[in-house]
């Protein structure tokens, strides 16, 4: 049982963390009188999944800003998916690039972040082109 902090102590400052009340009085935070706090519920976008077995766009996906966005592509298929971002609504798609190069086109199933983005109102699109197969997708955060 540990020993109670009696005050005053020459020893030992007694330190406390306290709020105003509704009638500006200090309370004390304490497992009795806990510090008033709600905790942020932060609402995720609601993935982009599916499957298909022709070429297709897909879209749009609107992302949580500076958050990861992982993409999965499972099935058996040939082709090639990207992803396409836009700032305008969707009425112009340009495929991502890192470094002036392609970024985020591939030709196999994949399971992985592909990017995070910081512009609000930018949306991200799911373009495939397939050859033959089905494709199973999902874009989420």
């Amino acid at each position: 049982m540990p020993n109670p902090i009696i005050t005053p102590a020459p020893y030992t400052p007694t330190v406390a963390l306290s709020y105003a009340d509704s009638s500006s009085e200090a309370q004390v935070v304490s497992n009795i009188n806990p510090l008033p706090v709600a905790p942020v519920v932060i609402n995720k976008p609601l993935p982009l999944a599916g499957s298909f077995g022709t070429s297709a766009t897909i879209g749009p996906f609107t992302p949580l800003l500076k958050e990861p966005i992982f993409l999965v592509l499972e099935g058996t298929w040939t082709g090639t998916v990207t992803v396409l971002r836009s700032i305008d609504g969707g009425a112009t798609k340009r495929g991502l690039t890192a470094m002036g190069r392609t970024w985020a086109q591939f030709t196999a199933n994949v399971c992985e972040p592909i990017w995070e983005e910081v512009e609000s109102g930018a949306t991200l699109y799911i373009d495939a082109v397939l050859a033959s197969g089905t494709l199973t997708y999902r874009m989420g955060q």
